[in-house]
């Protein structure tokens, strides 16, 4: 075979990034009531009760629980929607 018309072939490397996973945290305050922050969780969350106040009673003894996780879009949904209701929220990247 001649080497004036040399077979190339290319290999092209495929990489997929799946999306990354966001955490919604809420933070304590003097402000709001135990109850109120349990009953924004069922509202916002549609959480059982019980979870609901698991997860208050981490806020107040921690001074943070971690609420939700998944996509970012819909986690800064819930930031906003706990901001609504004047709870003190954030997001951060899951490891």
């Amino acid at each position: 075979m001649p080497l004036d018309n040399p077979i190339i072939r290319k290999q092209e490397k495929v990489v997929t990034h799946l999306a990354a996973t966001w955490n919604v945290l809420v933070f304590d305050d003097p402000v709001n009531l135990m109850e109120y922050v349990t009953k924004v969780f069922q509202k916002v969350f549609g959480y059982e009760r019980a979870k609901c106040e698991e997860l208050m009673f981490q806020v107040h003894t921690n001074g943070k629980a971690l609420v939700w996780t998944g996509e970012r879009e819909r986690a800064e949904l819930y930031v906003q929607q706990l901001h609504g209701y004047q709870l003190k929220a954030g997001l951060e990247k899951a490891e």
